[in-house]
């Protein structure tokens, strides 16, 4: 298997289809469908690929599809390769992981997307005494990886309406160390519950610049309306103790 995060940096808010299949007109008798996939940046314009036979794909079949996908221009996917990213994304440090903007954050919580998301979670992963000197409006604190497994997996978060999302957005105060760390034991540890690829959270981002950028962009977005730095003088003994909890 790939990366937990296969896909690169794919702007674009609206799902579209990336492979068409051909639906089988007598399950006793396999038939032949094209398969046809977009050209990247020629909206409209379909290139037609070699037709092939209808068959039940075992699980290797299976993998060996997602890893021809990957193999091609396909790469925008999410992490269970059901469908491509929702939020348009951003170059980010770690190439592995799918980075936003504050904007898009914004555009978030102003239900922007709400047509395709049923639930958004902003996941804060800075320590308590950050959070509760200002935090984004909803976001939960989910400072340790044992706060991350008790909510987000233990009993795990699912759609209603199974045609929309539910995404998760990680941050920490610059989005450097805590947040994206987090965002990959998530994916490691729901990994681990279930047969390749399925995942409980196939989207996972990481808000580029973290509460910090947020802030001073939206600070209307925010409560109460202030920052607190991690290394804050008042909070030493604080920062001593999380940190100790956090290794």
């Amino acid at each position: 298997c790939r990366q937990l995060f296969c896909s690169p940096l794919v702007p674009g808010s609206v799902p579209r289809p990336v492979l068409k299949r051909g639906q089988p007109s007598d399950r006793d008798t396999p038939v032949k469908a094209k398969r046809q996939r977009r050209v990247a940046g020629t909206p409209g314009q379909q290139a037609s690929v070699e037709p092939v036979v209808w068959l039940q794909p075992s699980r290797s079949a299976r993998l060996e599809e997602i890893e021809n996908l990957l193999d091609n221009d396909d790469q925008e996917l999410i992490g269970d390769f059901s469908k491509p990213h929702l939020l348009p994304t951003v170059e980010g440090k770690d190439p592995g992981l799918k980075y936003i903007s504050p904007g898009t954050l914004a555009a978030v919580l102003t239900g922007h997307f709400s047509s395709f998301v049923e639930s958004s979670i902003v996941v804060d992963c800075r320590y308590p005494y950050e959070y509760e000197g200002g935090h984004v409006k909803g976001a939960v604190n989910l400072p340790l990886r044992r706060d991350v497994e008790e909510f987000l997996l233990e009993k795990p978060i699912v759609p209603l309406d199974a045609t929309k999302r539910v995404i998760i957005i990680f941050h920490c105060e610059f989005s450097s160390e805590r947040g994206p760390k987090m965002c990959k034991f998530l994916r490691e540890r729901d990994r681990s519950c279930h047969e390749y690829p399925q995942l409980h959270y196939p989207e996972l981002y990481v808000l580029k610049g973290g509460y910090r950028e947020f802030f001073f962009q939206f600070p209307s977005h925010c409560e109460p309306r202030d920052y607190r730095p991690m290394e804050h003088a008042a909070f030493k003994e604080e920062l001593r103790k999380f940190r100790g909890q956090s290794r």
